[in-house]
C-alpha cells in the first residue's frame, strides 16, 4: 500500500482484488465498473469475474463500456453515462469502478462527483499517464471547446488499484507519453529519482511489451511524490501548483493539435517550452531545458513544436484555469528537483510577449 489519504493498492495481480476492495472501502447496492472500448476488449472479462466473484446476497455488479477518448471528454459524454446509470436504476447506493485511462478517471470521477450528489468511485488506471498522475489527486471533469477540465469538481476516490502488468498491452507511444508525468515529478521534486527514470530510459528505451520489473518502484514514487504534495494542498491554492509544470503550454498545444497529439507528448514540450522559459526570465539555472529536453528525447518524447498558430495558443493559455486576472501563470523549475516560485505562491506571471519571444525561438 502507499500512503494517501485513501487506499492504494501498488502490485502485480492487483486486477484480481477489484472486487474486494470494492466492497471493502465503498459496500453499497450496485457495482459498477466503467471503461472504454478498448480497455474493454482487453479486460472486460477479468473486470467482470472480479466484480462478480465478491457480489453477493443482494449486491450486483455490473461492466458497462462506452466510446470514451479525449475528443469525447465532454459534457454530452458525462450525460451518457449519468442517463445510464439512471435507466439501469442505480441509486445512492452505487459505487463506480473507473477502468481506464486518464480520461475515463477524469470523466467517472466527475459522474460520481455529481450522480445523486455524489457517489463513491475506485480508479483502476490501465494506462501509466493515468497510473502516476491522472488517477491520484481527487480532480475530475470535462473538457469544452475553451479548454481542457474547464468544468469539473474536486472528488477523491475511495480507492486506487495499480497493476503495473496491465501496462504489457499498453501501445508503446502511450508507455512513452505516460513517462513525461514521471519526467515531470523528478524535476519538479527529487533530483535522484529524475536520475533513476533517465537511467531506466537508456536501459530499457521503453520498448513495450513486458514492462520490466522495476517499473513498480518507479510508478510507485511517483505516486509517493504526488500524493505528497497534494495532500499538503488539497484544493490548489499553492505548492499544488508546482504539478502543472509543462501544462500551461502543453494543454495549449494539445488543444491546439484538436487533441490529436497525446497528452504526454504535449506536456514534454510544455516542459522543454516552460524550462526554457525559466531560463530567459533568470529563475533557472543554465543547463536545465538542455536536461530536460535530453531526457524526453531519450524518452522518445517529441521535442521540437508543430507548427502552430501563436495566437491561438496564447488564446487557450488565456483559458486555461491557472490564468488569473487576465494574467497567465506558469509553474517553473529553478533547477532539476526544484521548483521556484515559493515567494509568490507557486505561481509566476510571465508577459505574453516574453512567451512569445520564447515560442518563436
Amino acid at each position: 500500500m502507499v500512503k494517501m489519504p485513501h487506499p492504494v493498492m501498488l502490485a502485480p495481480g492487483a486486477l484480481d482484488q477489484i472486487g474486494l476492495i470494492a466492497r471493502t472501502v465503498a459496500p453499497g447496492h450496485r457495482i459498477v465498473a466503467i471503461t472504454d472500448l478498448n480497455v474493454a476488449k482487453l479486460y472486460g472479462r477479468p473486470i467482470t469475474q472480479a466484480l462478480r466473484g465478491t457480489a453477493e446476497g443482494d449486491v450486483d455488479g455490473e461492466f458497462l463500456a462506452f466510446e470514451l477518448d479525449e475528443k469525447r471528454k465532454t459534457r454530452d459524454s458525462w450525460a451518457n453515462i449519468t442517463d445510464r446509470l439512471i435507466e439501469s436504476g442505480c441509486g445512492r447506493d452505487t459505487v463506480l469502478v473507473a477502468a481506464g485511462g486518464g480520461v475515463v478517471g477524469d470523466m467517472v470521477g466527475f459522474v460520481a462527483a455529481t450522480y445523486m450528489r455524489g457517489v463513491p468511485f475506485i480508479q483502476v488506471p490501465t494506462t501509466l499517464l493515468a497510473m502516476v498522475d491522472a488517477s491520484i489527486g481527487g480532480k475530475t471533469g470535462v473538457d469544452t471547446p475553451r479548454g481542457k477540465n474547464l468544468v469539473g469538481a474536486f472528488h477523491p476516490p475511495a480507492a486506487m488499484m495499480i497493476d503495473p502488468t496491465m501496462l504489457d498491452t499498453l501501445p508503446q507511444s502511450h508507455l512513452r507519453a505516460g513517462f513525461a508525468e514521471i519526467l515531470k515529478h523528478g524535476i519538479i521534486a527529487d533530483s535522484t529519482y529524475f536520475d533513476v527514470a533517465a537511467t531506466f530510459i537508456g536501459a530499457s528505451g521503453l520498448a513495450g511489451g513486458a514492462v520490466p520489473p522495476e517499473m513498480t518502484e518507479i510508478i510507485r514514487r511517483s505516486v509517493e511524490i504526488k500524493a505528497e504534495i497534494v495532500s499538503r494542498d488539497e484544493r490548489e491554492t499553492g505548492l499544488r501548483k508546482i504539478l502543472n509544470f509543462g501544462h500551461t503550454i502543453g494543454h495549449a498545444i494539445e488543444a491546439a493539435s484538436e487533441y490529436h497529439m497525446l497528452h504526454g507528448e504535449c506536456i514534454a514540450l510544455g516542459m522543454i517550452a516552460e524550462a526554457r522559459l525559466a531560463e530567459l526570465i533568470g529563475v533557472a539555472t543554465h543547463g536545465t531545458a538542455r536536461a530536460v529536453e535530453s531526457v524526453c528525447k531519450a524518452a522518445g518524447l517529441p521535442t521540437s513544436l508543430p507548427q502552430m498558430n501563436a495566437d491561438l495558443l496564447m488564446e487557450y493559455m488565456h483559458n486555461d484555469k491557472k490564468a488569473r486576472g487576465g494574467h497567465v501563470e506558469y509553474a517553473l523549475p529553478k533547477r532539476i528537483g526544484e521548483m521556484a516560485g515559493s515567494e509568490s505562491g507557486w505561481g509566476i506571471r510571465v508577459e505574453d510577449s516574453v512567451v512569445r519571444a520564447m515560442l518563436a525561438a
